[in-house]
């Protein structure tokens, strides 16, 4: 956890802006991100008059998966928003048929409530944990840029996950500050999920390498951004040819070249420390 206000810190940094009379689904499983994520929500709604409808999928996999929607539904009136449901029609526990089956219902709640914009709380170590599965089914480019901050889920309806570079702490800090109800779902630690078996091998990994779902996180977002061509990209491309042909680029750590091209993208001016005896000076002049 970031400092000692998990509130405004994290509030602060949910870097969503919703249309006046706009209506959102948050998709909640009932768990304690998705819980976090509605709440962050709802609190953005009333700032810009718009409507969070919490949107929980049943996969009916489990005796006691009703507890999870009743979960939803205690957390919606907390929150004082609807919350909505569905439950999958019975079918094999295969991960990607559930995946599959619960953005489809998904996309099917936001047509019924009027809504085009789906939000989840896939955070940092999800985005991780997504990158790593990939690498190790032998991926490209594709899988190893890891889930999309945004994509299209149906002709009408994207798919948003602001939540990609919070760290789950700050999110059960925040769910704990917020004294939100939430189910803790004994899937997660089910090795029978490719996922979970991951999880549990990258516990003894995260005690020496603490910032590793950060770094493998912000690798993702490199291969995105090679990928994409986005305009960050082609400006850091252009820095390290002109420090190339001129001081070289060996030492210059990637976080600093990526700090100075942003500078370049936003206009901010300022002065860049590359490495001893590079510096780069950005400024609005012609």
């Amino acid at each position: 956890m970031r400092g000692a206000r998990p509130l405004a810190s994290l509030e602060d940094a949910f870097d969503v802006t919703l249309g006046s009379g706009e209506v959102v689904l948050a998709a909640t499983s009932g768990g304690r991100d998705s819980a976090a994520l509605a709440s962050l929500l709802a609190g953005t709604a009333r700032r810009y008059g718009a409507t969070v409808v919490l949107a929980h999928v049943n996969h009916a996999t489990r005796s006691n998966a009703w507890q999870d929607e009743a979960v939803v539904l205690a957390l919606g009136a907390a929150l004082g928003v609807r919350a909505t449901a569905v439950s999958l029609p019975p079918g094999s526990n295969a991960e990607a048929r559930l995946r599959d089956e619960r953005y489809a219902a998904l996309a099917t709640l936001a047509r019924r409530n009027g809504a085009t914009r789906i939000f989840t709380a896939h955070h940092v170590r999800d985005q991780a944990e997504t990158v790593l599965l990939a690498l190790l089914r032998g991926t490209g480019p594709g899988g190893l840029a890891g889930m999309p901050a945004n994509r299209p889920l149906a002709p009408d309806v994207v798919l948003e996950r602001p939540l990609l570079r919070v760290e789950p702490e700050r999110l059960a800090a925040y769910a704990a500050a917020r004294h939100l109800p939430y189910a803790i779902d004994p899937g997660n630690a089910d090795p029978a999920y490719r996922r979970s078996a991951l999880r549990s091998a990258l516990a003894d990994l995260r005690r020496s390498f603490p910032h590793l779902d950060e770094a493998v996180a912000r690798c993702a977002a490199i291969v995105r951004d090679e990928r994409d061509d986005a305009p960050r990209a082609s400006i850091r491309a252009e820095l390290r040819a002109a420090l190339a042909a001129s001081a070289g680029t060996r030492d210059v750590p990637f976080e600093r070249l990526d700090a100075a091209a942003a500078a370049i993208e936003g206009e901010r001016p300022g002065r860049h420390f590359l490495r001893r005896g590079v510096e780069l000076i950005v400024s609005r002049e012609a």
